[in-house]
């Protein structure tokens, strides 16, 4: 580029990529007030908006009560990492109110290559674990829905019968925008449509489900050991998870 020398380069790419500063607190207290249809977070009684400039308003007083308390434990500044569930209904209200139908059937595709109907045949420690966490899955969608899923040994695709794949649209289609909201990151954090379903409806509380859709992981931990970067991964995931189960069960 004329009139820029490599250095200015390097130097523009170094501010470009590096961590933006986090922006301090800048409320004393946070809450929450009753409007029709539901209720809003407020900072020193001001209303918090979402990105999207849309007021952070939620249908329940406790998934409320719960946003408040993530802004109500920032100190010092605002740090989004700590606030999952914030971002979730951020989320929800800027990108799944009125997409309704589209954000079901995104999350519908998932029944079509479902964590839990993929198998190993070695070894069999491993079968065996898969068989304990996800065997349950398969048997609730069938004795509950009539899903019938179609198991496969390693990674070849199998299809899966149109019946269940129309039933999980279906069911899906009945959620409302937060649930939706938390029922896709469920989906896309385990890789299972299935195990966020029965988590929405109570077969397994989300800790099981997490469980569940770690196997194939807490197999090779146990043989090899822990991952100190994997961990705090997972870790992250795991309060992602915990919260888009909370936003499903306040429905």
């Amino acid at each position: 580029m004329a009139g820029r020398s490599d250095d200015d380069l390097a130097g523009a790419v170094k501010r470009a990529v590096a961590p933006q500063p986090l922006p301090k607190r800048f409320y004393a207290a946070a809450g929450l007030r009753e409007e029709a249809g539901g209720f809003a977070v407020v900072l020193d009684g001001k209303p918090v908006r979402t990105p999207g400039r849309k007021p952070l308003a939620v249908p329940t007083r406790s998934i409320a009560q719960a946003l408040a308390a993530e802004w109500e434990a920032q100190v010092g500044t605002i740090d989004p990492g700590t606030m999952p569930l914030s971002r979730l209904v951020n989320s929800a209200i800027d990108g799944v109110v009125g997409a309704e139908a589209s954000i079901a059937t995104d999350v519908a595709k998932y029944a079509g290559s479902d964590l839990v109907c993929y198998r190993a045949d070695f070894p069999e420690g491993l079968v065996a674990m898969q068989a304990r966490l996800w065997d349950p899955v398969l048997e609730w969608a069938y004795t509950t829905h009539g899903w019938r899923f179609v198991c496969s040994v390693g990674v070849m695709h199998v299809a899966q019968p149109e019946a269940s794949l129309r039933g999980v649209g279906a069911t899906l289609g009945r959620y409302d925008a937060f649930a939706l909201a938390g029922l896709h990151s469920m989906t896309t954090l385990t890789g299972s449509v299935l195990l966020a379903l029965a988590v929405a409806e109570g077969r397994f509380d989300v800790a099981e489900a997490w469980t569940a859709a770690h196997a194939d992981e807490d197999w090779q931990v146990s043989r090899w050991g822990e991952d100190a970067e994997a961990t705090a991964r997972r870790a992250a995931r795991w309060r992602e998870m915990a919260a888009a189960a909370k936003l499903v069960a306040a429905r």
